[in-house]
Formats: C-alpha cells, structure tokens, sequence
C-alpha cells in the first residue's frame, strides 16, 4: 500500500474553482482509496492504494472533471516523493511561506528556468519533478513570470513539509 496525495491546480485559489473539501474526500473514497483525508483548503487529497500514481492520478482526474465539467490538472507524488522534495529545498534558509515547490510532471530541465522573465529577488533551482522559486519578498509582490508555471501547481515548503509528514503516518 503506498501513501499518496494528489495535488489540484488551482482549485479555492482566488474563486478560480471552488471545490469542498468534503466533497474532494467523497471522491477520494469513490475511487476505493483508502484512509483518505484532506489537507487545507486548496486542493490536497491524502490517501493510500495499491494502485500505480498514474491509475490514481487518471482515477481521480476523472471524478474532478466531473465535479467541474472541465478538465482540472492533477499532480500525485507518493509520500517518500513528498519527503524528498521536502529534504531537497535548496532555499531552508528562507521563511517557508515564501519558498515553493512548483510541481510538473516532467523532468525540469535548466531551459525551463532560463526562460524566467521579471525576476526581481526570486531565486530558482531545479528539483525532483519540481521547481523551487524562493520569492524573497513575498510572492504577493513578484512579476516573475515562466511558461512552465502553465504546466503544474504550486505549494509553499510549509505544506509540503505537513503533508510529507502527514503521508509518513499513512504509510
């Protein structure tokens, strides 16, 4: 049984696509996970199986779909994933509400962060299957802009250490 969480893209984000949490859990139990949770209010479903990432991503991809009538970008890491985008930060040093891992589905290559356009005080480097942007001043403030910000989702070092942690419980 493997632990994992998917990863909504822009789902509660600014009214973008309002989903309930309870109703992401009902999805997440319609699918026959198991032990499944959410985790704040943005897109965050925790749950075990024994299936591969890529039939639990197209699992619950489809419930998502369903629920919105469009198409919504889901991202599954297992919890040693998790764990090691956690230990990876190259940015510890910086506030981890200000640090964070984009997730793509791909390997990240060093084209991907040269083609940044804006930086100001952001800092950037490579991953596993992810990007880290340190915002410095907070991203509130920041024009940085990438084209590989259209393929995949963001979440703060904070989160991705609670929901590492988190996911270790499962395991």
């Amino acid at each position: 049984m493997t632990a994992y969480v998917a990863l909504l893209r822009a789902v509660n984000v600014a009214g973008t696509g309002k989903l309930p949490m309870a109703d992401l859990k009902r999805m997440g139990e319609e699918c026959g996970f198991g032990q499944v949770r959410t985790f704040i209010a943005s897109g965050n479903l925790l749950f075990t199986s024994d299936e591969s990432e890529r039939q639990v991503q197209d699992r619950i991809a489809a419930k998502v779909a369903a629920f919105f009538g469009r198409d919504v970008p889901v991202f599954v890491r297992s919890g040693q994933e998790m764990a090691e985008l956690a230990a990876r930060n190259p940015f510890s040093d910086e506030n981890g509400s200000r640090v964070v891992a984009y997730v793509i589905d791909q390997t990240p290559t060093q084209a991907m962060l040269d083609e940044a356009r804006h930086v100001n005080d952001e800092r950037m480097a490579l991953g596993p299957r992810a990007l880290y942007i340190a915002y410095g001043e907070g991203m509130g403030s920041s024009k940085l802009a990438l084209p590989v910000f259209a393929m995949g989702t963001a979440r703060n070092m904070n989160s991705v250490g609670k929901i590492a942690a988190l996911l270790s419980e499962m395991a």
